[in-house]
């Protein structure tokens, strides 16, 4: 099988795990909170896969796949969009600031593995 059609295959499959479990947050944590936790977690998650030198194929899967699925910027766009506006100034800035800390914590802990 062709390479690229492989590595679609990959991506196309971590992408909808990545749903599945985006989903599975939003069904446990309320809104805008849910998209909060899964953008925090996907950066760390992103950060970790960053700093390790995984395989192509495993990259693939989890870090264009899976955290590209399991993240979501126009939910959180939208989203920031039905708050008062400071309830979105702090949104955005919790959501930029935790986001950045996670994806720092993620490299520091993909470093050490």
């Amino acid at each position: 099988m062709d390479d690229s059609l492989v590595g679609l295959g990959l991506v196309a499959l971590g992408g909808a795990l990545g749903a599945a479990t985006r989903y599975a947050v939003a069904l446990v944590v309320a809104t805008p909170g849910g998209t909060l936790v899964a953008n925090v977690a996907g950066s760390l998650l992103l950060g970790v896969l960053a700093a390790r030198r995984l395989p192509d194929r495993l990259q693939s899967f989890a870090a264009t796949g899976f955290c590209s699925s399991f993240t979501t910027y126009s939910t959180f766009t939208v989203e920031t969009l039905s708050l008062s506006a400071p309830a979105a100034v702090g949104y955005v800035l919790a959501t930029y600031a935790l986001g950045l800390a996670g994806a720092m914590v993620g490299v520091t802990l993909g470093r050490r593995a």
